[in-house]
């Protein structure tokens, strides 16, 4: 049942809004508080679903509330209440964050509403951070290394800056999960993060993925269509295996990096796009680019910051934390217990060849955990583990 919290100093208000609120067809369980300081001591102690907040009041005001709320719990939906007079006010409150006002005296369908939109709105929030708590935990970075470490450390100092990064490694070191870091820990976290295989793509159609087309730029192209770097607007792209990218959309990306615009295939007209870029490569890009295969300038432009992740063989005091990880991990997708691994199974591992880095260990552990005994053991290791 939603929780409401009715902040009102006149009782005869509030009567009439706590009946209005717990009639029949509604389900709210309302508390009252007769001013702004009683409200603000009840936020603190208990979750509410939505707040009604009169304006004037003594002792503390609905915008003293309001700003209060905000800065505790910002996601709990705040309806001022104002009367003929404080409408101005009330108008005003919705640009510090509220999300309505009714007027006295309240119109019962205007008020149930204003009251079910927000708390759906509510219900939104809330999950939108389960969400991203989800994402976060699938791409957590996990290692005490000081390799691991000296890449967090330098996560901390540039996240939170617009500076491009370009991270190596070779495959399933896991330079997704440092760009995927770089985006939650920066202050665009609220906006979306477009991610892009360029080796994915075949190479005639990468600039239309990228910078979008319009109706008949080419046979398949049946209506306009907008790119990458429009869909990342106000967000970050991450261009994975750069190194696999073709030199006219080279030519391309670089001109969206130095003046921020982009042109969709087949037009001329220029789109403004505010994007930060990550990318990353398997590849030597110098050599790339002594071989005429990558552009100088745009390497460059993408490599402000370097972040070379290192392969497993050379984080081996990591392997144990990761085992412990994907053991959790396997065991909450599958809804099983947890599986142990013993000692000596894992003393084992450490001592592999681990040419397909991350990767590989994550599906070594998967097969172990599915073709081991009750306990993962040294014997089940070398049967199920061989290359």
């Amino acid at each position: 049942m939603p929780k409401i919290l009715l902040i009102e100093d006149e009782a005869a208000i509030r009567r009439v809004l706590v009946k209005i609120l717990t009639e029949e067809n509604e389900a709210y369980e309302v508390e009252e508080a007769e001013d702004g300081l009683v409200g603000m001591e009840k936020i603190k102690q208990t979750d509410f679903d939505l707040v009604l907040c009169d304006i004037k009041m003594p002792k503390m005001d609905g915008v003293e509330v309001l700003e209060a709320v905000k800065k505790l719990k910002p996601e709990i939906p705040i309806v001022m209440i104002s009367g003929h007079g404080d409408l101005d006010t009330a108008v005003n409150t919705m640009r510090l964050g509220a999300y309505d006002y009714i007027s006295k005296p309240p119109d019962l369908n205007r008020l149930l509403n204003t009251v079910r939109n927000a708390l759906d709105r509510k219900e939104l929030v809330v999950e939108n951070k389960m969400l991203k708590k989800k994402v976060s935990k699938n791409y957590q970075m996990v290692g005490e290394s000081d390799a691991i470490q000296h890449i967090k450390d330098i996560i901390e100092k540039v996240a939170g800056t617009d500076a491009r990064v370009l991270i190596t490694g070779s495959n399933g070191t896991g330079k997704e999960l440092v760009a995927h870091w770089l985006h939650e820990k920066s202050d665009r976290s609220n906006g979306p993060l477009i991610e892009v295989n360029c080796a994915a793509i075949p190479s005639e159609l990468i600039e239309s993925e990228l910078f979008g087309h319009v109706k008949g730029a080419f046979t398949s192209a049946v209506k306009d269509r907008a790119g990458k770097f429009e869909a990342a607007n106000g967000g970050t792209i991450f261009l994975d295996e750069i190194g696999d990218m073709s030199l006219s959309a080279q030519a391309k990306v670089l001109r969206a990096l130095q003046e921020n615009k982009v042109q969709r295939v087949g037009s001329d007209k220029d789109i403004k796009v505010d994007v930060r870029v990550v990318a990353a490569t398997n590849k030597d890009l110098k050599k790339e680019i002594e071989d005429g295969k990558f552009r100088e300038d745009l390497y460059h432009r993408l490599a402000v910051i370097l972040i070379p992740v290192p392969p497993l063989n050379d984080r081996r005091e990591d392997i144990p934390i990761l085992i412990d990880h994907f053991t959790d991990k396997i065991a909450s997708e599958q809804g099983t217990a947890k599986k142990k691994f013993s000692d000596s199974a894992v003393r084992l591992l450490q001592e592999y060849d681990w040419t397909g880095n991350i990767r590989e260990l994550r599906n070594v552990v998967e097969r172990l955990i599915i073709l081991g005994g009750a306990e993962v053991s040294e014997t089940d290791v070398k049967l199920f583990a061989s290359k």
